[in-house]
C-alpha cells in the first residue's frame, strides 16, 4: 500500500470519526429537546399547586409550548441557510436552555406560559437544523450510524422521562424538571462550539415570508386540532374547525411552494420515491401506529390491569431496552437485507407485536410481557432508524435543508396523530359500551386499529425497488461482494 493511499485511508477514518462526534453533539441535545417534552406532563398538578389554579388550567403550557414550535419549524431550513446551521443549533439550545430556567423559576401560570412559549421557539428549530448539520458532515456510507446516533433520543426519552418526572417531582420539587436542562443545555452549547464546523449557503435567497406565515398558520391549526381531539376539550366543532382550517391552509401554502421562484421549502424533495414513501405516504402511516404505543402502554397497565405508576414503570423499562439493544445491529441488518425487507418484514413485526399487546391481561405470564415488550422495542427502534436514513438516501445538497424541516414538520404530525388516533378509538370503544371508565376491552380495540394501521403501512414499503437506498445502506456492494 502506497503512502498516498494510507494517507487517503487515514484521512477518511478522521472524516468519519468527525461525524460521529458531530451526531453524537447533536443528539445530546436532542435528549434535552425531547426529554422536557415528555417529563413535564408528570408534575402538572403540583405546579397548578403551586401557581394556585386548577390542574386542568397547566395543560396550557402544553399546548402552547406545541404551538409555538408548530409556528417556527417551517422557517428552521431557511435560517440555517442563512446564517448557518452552526450558529442557529447554537442559538436554538441557548434559547431553550435560557427558558427552561425561567420556566423553572415562574411564579405565576402567566409567567410559565410566556417562558414556555419562548422554549417551543427553540425546540422548534433544533430538530431540523440539528439534522442539517449531520446530512452535511456525514458521507452516504455513514448516514446509517449518524442517523442512528440522533434517533435514540426519541426513542428513550419518551419512556425515560415520566420515570424522571415522577422521580425528582416526588423527592425534589417541580422547579427541578427544567432547572434540570441547564447543566444539558450548557455541556450541548460547548460541544457544538468544540466539534461542529460552520458551514452555511452562498446564497439562501430571501424570506418567503408569505409562504411562512400560509406553512407555519397550517401546521398550527392541524396540530391544534390533534391535540384538541386528544383531549376533547370543546366539543366536535372546534376540532373539525380547526382540521379544516388547517388543511386548507396547508393546501394554500403548497400551491404557494410550487407557483413562487424562490420558496421557503423547496417541495421538490417529495419527487425523490424514498423520501416521498419514508415521510409522506407509508412513513407517516408507521409512525403514526407506532408512536401510539407509548401513549396506550402507561394507560394500559395503570387503567387497564390496575397497577401502580411504579409497577407500570418496570413493563416500560423493558420496552426501553427493547429499544436501546436494537442499534448495534441496526447497520449490519440494513447491509445485509437493504431497506425494502427491513422497513416490510420488520414493520410487520413491530405492527403485529402492536396488535398482540390487545391479548394482554393481568394474568399474563411476566415472563411473555417482558419479551413482548422487548420484541416491539426492538423493531420500533429498527423501524425508525431505517424510516430516518432511507428518507435523505437520495437527496440531493440542495434538498436538505428543505428536505429536514418537511420531515420534521410530518414527524410532528404523525406524533399527535399517533395518540389522537388511539384517543379516539378508546373514547368510541367506551361510548359504544356506555361507560365513563376506560376498561381492558377499550384497549384491546386501540391496539388491533393502530396496529393494522402499521401492518397496511408495512406492505406499502414492499413497493420499493429491491435496492432503494443501497448507497447508504451498502445493500448492493454486500450483494456483489
Amino acid at each position: 500500500m502506497t503512502t498516498a493511499e494510507t494517507s487517503e485511508q487515514g484521512q477518511e477514518a478522521a472524516n468519519g470519526r468527525q461525524a460521529k462526534i458531530v451526531a453524537l453533539v447533536v443528539a445530546v441535545s436532542f435528549f434535552m429537546q425531547i426529554l422536557d417534552g415528555t417529563i413535564v406532563a408528570t408534575s402538572l398538578p403540583q405546579m397548578a399547586a403551586s401557581f394556585n389554579v386548577q390542574p386542568v388550567s397547566m395543560s396550557i403550557g402544553i399546548t402552547v409550548y406545541m404551538l409555538t414550535m408548530a409556528a417556527f419549524i417551517p422557517l428552521s431550513g431557511w435560517l440555517g441557510d442563512r446564517f448557518g446551521a452552526r450558529r442557529v443549533f447554537l442559538v436554538s439550545i441557548g434559547v431553550f436552555t435560557g427558558a427552561s430556567l425561567f420556566c423553572g423559576l415562574s411564579g405565576s401560570l402567566t409567567e410559565f406560559v410566556l417562558w414556555r412559549a419562548l422554549q417551543g421557539a427553540g425546540s422548534a428549530l433544533m430538530t431540523p437544523v440539528g439534522r442539517i448539520i449531520v446530512l452535511k458532515n456525514a458521507r452516504k456510507s455513514e448516514l446509517v450510524q449518524a442517523i442512528a446516533l440522533i434517533t435514540w433520543p426519541a426513542l428513550t426519552a419518551p419512556v425515560v422521562g415520566p420515570l424522571l418526572g415522577g422521580f425528582i417531582t416526588t423527592y425534589a420539587s417541580w422547579h427541578w424538571n427544567f432547572l434540570i436542562n441547564i447543566p444539558i443545555g450548557i455541556i450541548g452549547m460547548g460541544l457544538v462550539l468544540r466539534f461542529v464546523p460552520e458551514q452555511r449557503e452562498t446564497d439562501p435567497g430571501r424570506l418567503d415570508f408569505f409562504g411562512f406565515i400560509l406553512s407555519a398558520a397550517g401546521l398550527t391549526f392541524l396540530l391544534a386540532a390533534l391535540e384538541l381531539s386528544v383531549n376533547w376539550e370543546g366539543g366536535l366543532w372546534p376540532v373539525l374547525s380547526m382540521l379544516a382550517a388547517g388543511i386548507v391552509l396547508s393546501i394554500m401554502a403548497t400551491r404557494h411552494f410550487l407557483a413562487t421562484d424562490n420558496p421557503l421549502l423547496d417541495l421538490s424533495a417529495f419527487r425523490v420515491q424514498t423520501f416521498s414513501m419514508s415521510t409522506l405516504s407509508a412513513g407517516t402511516a408507521c409512525r403514526t401506529a407506532i408512536n401510539a404505543t407509548p401513549f396506550l402502554l402507561p394507560l394500559l397497565f395503570q387503567l387497564g390491569f390496575g397497577l401502580s405508576s411504579i409497577a407500570a414503570g418496570t413493563y416500560l423499562l423493558v420496552y426501553f431496552l427493547g429499544n436501546f439493544s436494537m442499534k448495534a445491529v441496526t447497520t449490519p441488518l440494513l447491509r445485509y437485507f437493504g431497506f425494502r425487507t427491513v422497513l416490510g418484514i420488520n414493520g410487520l413485526i413491530a405492527a403485529l407485536s402492536i396488535v398482540a399487546c390487545s391479548f394482554l391481561t393481568p394474568d399474563t405470564p411476566p415472563f411473555f410481557m417482558h419479551a413482548l415488550l422487548f420484541l416491539a422495542g426492538l423493531s420500533r427502534s429498527m423501524e425508525f432508524t431505517a424510516l430516518n436514513t432511507l428518507a435523505f438516501a437520495d437527496i440531493g445538497p440542495a434538498q436538505r435543508s428543505s428536505a429536514s424541516t418537511l420531515s420534521s414538520m410530518l414527524q410532528q404530525v404523525s406524533m399527535l396523530l399517533g395518540v389522537a388516533v388511539a384517543a379516539a378509538v378508546l373514547n368510541i370503544s367506551s361510548a359504544l359500551r356506555g361507560a365513563d371508565n376506560l376498561a381492558l376491552a377499550d384497549f384491546r380495540w386501540a391496539f388491533v386499529v393502530v396496529g393494522a394501521m402499521g401492518i397496511v403501512s408495512s406492505l406499502r414499503f414492499l413497493q420499493l425497488p429491491k435496492e432503494a437506498g443501497a448507497e447508504v445502506s451498502g445493500h448492493r456492494k454486500f450483494q456483489q461482494n
